[in-house]
């Protein structure tokens, strides 16, 4: 079997990278954003033939959330153009397709776990490209497989573990919003579960979400981080209204996992415990 995985240099891709070094009956190709450059949407068909995968993990994204409102065109590109180009060659050469989305394709204004099919309305520009994205693998190539996932951390790239390490060393305290609840989603387990759904006995095309098990705020998440490592900076909790950002972030974002879990019998990990891995990891 051989698989592409775009992102390479990402959070997921790093994981994806470390986890398939165990299957040496897959041949690898990683592709980052020099080798692959989804924003050249009218060169990514011959790069993909190329390399003539028989399973396509595209992990690559404009991931900016902020930045993305001043750069609408690029974002809608690489998060949706590309993901059009890629479903259109995976229908026309039989390849499987798994493809990473985001809980920001929703408004936010959930007071339940949000399933698949749960009505979307992005607030943010990110969020919209995410779902043009999805909406296009679903048209050109119903047979993909879409993953929702939602505050992905690692100790590969940048992330809010990370952040917050450094400025709890840095600051004697912090203020972190406590009105945001969701659940962090460690990249390195949602690379196993695409593993399992790469080696499961039926492929089974569809969206699915994936997050860690628990409901927590940013708030939560950062006591969590700096009890675990003994620091003694002061977490302040404050409402987003103390800390506006170009674009908005939804409120309520906890993803209901039971389909994956069901259809792929996944054992997702509860957050705290993942947490633990990727500290005694980092």
């Amino acid at each position: 079997m051989k698989i592409l995985v775009t992102g390479a240099n990402g959070q997921l891709g790093s994981e994806l990278r470390e986890l398939l070094k165990d299957h040496p009956s897959i041949t690898c190709f990683f592709l980052d954003r020099k080798e692959l450059p989804l924003e050249q949407t009218m060169i990514i068909t011959d790069i993909l033939g190329i390399y003539q995968p028989d399973v396509i993990i595209h992990a690559g994204a404009y991931t900016a959330v902020d930045k993305a409102e001043a750069e609408p065109i690029l974002a809608d590109a690489v998060n949706h153009l590309a993901c059009e180009e890629i479903a259109q060659y995976c229908r026309l050469n039989d390849v499987k397709l798994i493809a990473i989305s985001t809980d920001y394709v929703f408004d936010g204004n959930s007071c339940i776990p949000l399933t698949e099919d749960a009505p979307v309305d992005p607030i943010n520009i990110y969020g919209l490209t995410k779902l043009k994205g999805e909406q296009a693998i679903e048209k050109w190539f119903p047979e993909a497989v879409i993953i929702r996932t939602s505050w992905v951390y690692s100790t590969y790239g940048n992330n809010f573990v990370k952040t917050m390490l450094r400025l709890m060393n840095e600051r004697p305290s912090l203020s972190v919003i406590n009105d945001q609840i969701g659940s962090p989603t460690y990249a390195r387990d949602l690379a196993a579960a695409i593993i399992s759904i790469l080696f499961a006995a039926e492929w089974q095309s569809g969206i699915y979400h994936y997050s860690n098990e628990g409901e927590i705020s940013w708030y939560d998440f950062a006591l969590a981080i700096r009890d675990r490592k003994g620091l003694h900076c002061d977490i302040i909790p404050i409402p987003s209204s103390s800390y506006p950002t170009p674009a908005k972030r939804p409120y309520y974002s906890l993803l209901d996992k039971t389909k994956i879990k069901t259809v792929f019998s996944i054992d997702v990990p509860y957050w705290s415990d993942s947490l633990d891995v990727m500290l005694q990891k980092l």
